[in-house]
């Protein structure tokens, strides 16, 4: 390749077609599917209306379609390259630790600004506009929940929180096993990196998703059923972006004692297709991907990573459900102190687990209704309104999600502070190949 690229002369480079990073195709598709949802919506075109569905649709099912298999074998591996890591109980100890404690300050930014704003006044809603979920969630069935009936339904009926809890047991009996457990490892590695490889694939259909996606929101919802949710929407968005832009940032500077700048730089490319795909779980090779290049070992990084992607939810589990909770009891008129306040922290920190990396955060919300008392129905007032919400809610997550493993390897002292500095760039342009003249600088990702 190298010997062909040197033969080029510059009138036949300067009549190349200039390859459009990753990052700006996806705007275009968020561009593109405003305009159409637009015009689907004020003209009533019915077959551009099924077009974007289908589209949007589609591509969530290809990243479904990966998730159950994904998520067992990358938390197999995580768990088992454990070992090839110094103080690798203290590292998932004090990653456990930091997501609690993120946690918990992403749920007391989203009570004061429900406290303040008060959303659920003068939304003209009332419970009769409010419906029961068809799934609900339970502190009695998120506890036997967690272990599987058999070894099949957890992956035919995607349930996440059984899958990883498999895992988890097949990987410390690895670990138990020894050399014994070797080639179950060897295949388990193989089939990750091709589950991998296949998802790269449908991630590159991520712009074409986005114009499906957005198109299909706006053409469905549109913008007059903002109105009655304005006051939510934005403490959604305003409470994830203060997390996202503010603690985050802060916590970089002063405990981890980095560029914050840089971190956005190196994770932006995972934060934007979070953004778009709402889906964690879908979203984690790239999130694997940026968290490496910003210097995190890579075997540390293959457990925080998935662990984080089915159990760590700042905006999913923390903020958007102490705000819904606020939302829907002022809704349903019912009075909320102190202790009802603490629980919902309290749901926040234990149940994240409930929302298992995917798409909605039904479950938590019921969960947190359940707890305190308030109707279900209240989950059918923020059902409309869920896509739009989900987009900042799953960005903030994976944000997270590669926040935490970069504090906890920069206080352990094995962040890589050269690759952090110069990271930069999209991984999914690199596994293509597609560089341009300011991606010369980071450092390469493997495929």
């Amino acid at each position: 390749m190298s010997a062909s690229a040197s033969t080029e002369t510059p009138a036949q480079r300067s009549r190349r077609i200039p390859t459009v990073p990753f990052w700006a195709q996806i705007v275009a598709g968020l561009v593109l599917g405003v305009v159409l949802g637009w015009i689907t919506r004020s003209y009533d075109v019915q077959w551009l209306y099924t077009t974007l569905d289908k589209i949007g649709h589609i591509f969530v099912q290809l990243l479904k379609l990966a998730v159950a298999p994904l998520v067992f074998f990358a938390i197999l591996v995580s768990i088992t390259n454990l070992r090839k890591v110094n103080n690798a109980a203290r590292l998932a100890s004090r990653t456990l630790l930091w997501f609690m404690i993120t946690s918990l300050i992403a749920v007391a930014i989203g009570l004061v600004i429900g406290l303040v704003t008060n959303p659920g006044a003068g939304t003209g809603l009332t419970p009769k506009d409010g419906q029961k979920p068809q799934y609900a969630g339970s502190w009695l069935d998120f506890l036997t929940g967690i272990i599987p009936t058999d070894v099949i339904t957890p992956f035919t009926q995607l349930n996440v929180l059984q899958i990883v809890f498999m895992a988890a047991v097949a990987g410390i009996a690895a670990l138990k096993l020894g050399e014994k457990a070797q080639p179950i490892l060897t295949l388990s590695e193989s089939v990750l990196e091709l589950l991998q490889k296949a998802l790269w694939w449908v991630i590159r259909l991520a712009p074409l998703g986005t114009v499906g996606l957005i198109g299909y929101a706006i053409a469905d919802y549109g913008w007059n059923l903002l109105g009655k949710y304005a006051t939510f929407t934005v403490d959604v968005y305003v409470g994830c972006a203060l997390v996202l832009f503010g603690v985050y940032p802060l916590l970089l500077a002063t405990v981890a004692k980095v560029n914050p700048v840089q971190f956005f730089k190196g994770a932006w490319p995972a934060i934007q297709l979070a953004f778009v795909s709402r889906s964690s779980v879908g979203t984690m090779p790239v999130t694997v991907k940026v968290t490496e290049r910003l210097g995190v070992p890579k075997e540390y990084t293959s457990f925080a990573v998935p662990f984080g992607a089915t159990t760590k939810m700042d905006g999913c589990a923390a903020i958007y459900p102490a705000l819904a909770a606020i939302f829907i009891a002022q809704i349903f008129d019912v009075q909320l102190d102190v202790g009802d306040y603490l629980l919902i922290a309290f749901v926040s920190v234990i149940g994240s687990a409930a929302t298992a990396g995917l798409t909605g955060a039904t479950v938590m919300l019921t969960l947190t209704l359940s707890t305190l008392g308030l109707p279900l129905e209240g989950v059918g007032l923020l059902m409309a309104i869920d896509p739009v919400l989900d987009m900042m809610r799953t960005a903030t997550n994976v944000a997270g999600q590669a926040l935490v493993p970069v504090v906890v390897a920069a206080r352990e002292k094995i962040l890589d502070l050269d690759a952090y500095n110069s990271a930069s760039g999209s991984p999914v342009d690199d596994e293509y190949g597609v560089r341009d003249a300011d991606q010369q600088g980071s450092v390469p990702a493997t495929a």
